[in-house]
């Protein structure tokens, strides 16, 4: 009996002990993508269509509320990832954001303050002045270049006004506007950074894709054309160095089954459907096991997306590659009352919640060498 304890109790040390120099001997970055939901200040700026998040407008946004919001979405941002990865995430993609100053405010709050965090961001020409941007810790990632590539679209039956609003079938803020003179829709710009985490290339492109308002099948071209430039920015990374290492990652407004995503983008939802050069979905079988980062008529679906490149699914740890993916939907996030219970815990004229969104996440690993 007491040589049978010894073997247990050997078995359980020595278990114990490969469990630990597993996780000291890999490297583990989190990446993060959240959609800030209206991330607006309170000034009013005469060039967009921000008045309804000043304080006399129709949100009666006040400082109070918005710094309540900065703190609620720093609360989310520090805990990303933290069930595998104690520190924050290494990046933050973000839409849905006014302009530089409150993603200023945003990384000093109590709980990101000490990350350090940098910021890359461009104004878009989306008339309600939100953009997308990417937030990095300082000390983790050291940022090349960067550029804002922007989305041409166009709608060809525009009405006579100068900035006309389609009428939509499903409730958004996120409401397409059209130049009466280009036809031109203004939506956000892609973003591209590219850098070095612990001496290796990344690429990430940040994306908020045209939405769906006037109707999901009208809108499909616009986002479908999201996706081609998405390919077509992949495509001259590729043809420098075939083996770049790029991630996709935003609100994409589809699926990861929509033509957006599997034919403009050509993502696949399984690793050994991805050829050489093509992109890994792993959302895609969370969609199809009813998962979601977004809600709408009780009917879940997951617009918010990080996609990889083939060249971050090889065995080899030597270098960074992808680990796995997760949707952050702990239950502080999630609605426990009302018409809205169990949907993600937005904003209302009650309560400062956080967004319509769940955020979205993966693991880069690497063995330490």
């Amino acid at each position: 009996m007491r040589i049978t304890s010894l073997i247990l109790l050997l078995i359980l040390f020595f278990s114990d002990a490969t469990s630990t120099a597993q996780q000291k001997n890999y490297i583990i970055h989190t990446v993060a993508f959240y959609n800030f939901e209206n991330l607006f200040d309170t000034i009013n700026d005469p060039v967009t269509n921000d008045d309804e998040w000043t304080p006399t407008g129709l949100q009666r946004w006040t400082s109070k509320k918005y710094h309540h919001k900065l703190e609620n979405l720093a609360r989310v941002l520090s805990e990303i990832g933290s069930s595998e990865n104690s520190d924050s995430p290494t990046f933050i993609g973000g839409s849905e954001i006014e302009n530089r100053g409150v993603l200023e405010d945003l990384i000093k709050q109590r709980k990101l303050i000490n990350k350090d965090y940098g910021i890359i961001h461009f104004d878009s020409p989306d008339k309600r002045g939100i953009d997308v941007a990417l937030l990095y810790q300082k000390k983790q990632f050291r940022p090349t270049s960067f550029s804002n590539i922007p989305l041409y679209v166009y709608r060809n039956d525009t009405k006579s006004k100068e900035v006309t609003k389609i009428e939509s079938d499903e409730k958004t803020d996120d409401v397409l506007q059209v130049s009466s003179q280009s036809h031109r829709i203004y939506t956000r710009d892609q973003l591209l950074v590219t850098g070095f985490l612990d001496g290796e290339e990344i690429n990430i492109i940040v994306n908020h894709w045209p939405s769906r308002s006037g109707g999901e099948k009208k809108t499909s071209p616009f986002r479908e054309a999201a996706g081609a430039l998405n390919r077509k920015i992949i495509d001259s990374i590729q043809r420098i160095n075939p083996n770049a290492k790029v991630i996709i990652l935003g609100d994409l407004n589809d699926g990861p089954y929509n033509r957006s995503v599997k034919i403009g983008l050509g993502a696949k939802a399984k690793k050994g459907e991805v050829l050489p050069l093509g992109i890994y979905n792993p959302f895609e079988e969370m969609a199809k096991k009813g998962m979601g980062t977004i809600a709408f008529r009780d009917a879940w679906d997951i617009f918010d997306q990080i996609m990889v490149s083939e060249s971050l699914l090889k065995l080899d740890k030597s270098s960074f590659s992808y680990w796995k993916a997760g949707i952050y939907n702990k239950a502080f996030l999630i609605q426990t009352s009302g018409q809205y219970k169990g949907y993600p815990l937005r904003h209302s004229s009650t309560e400062i919640g956080f967004s319509d969104h769940f955020p979205v996440y993966i693991y880069l690993i690497k063995e330490k060498k």
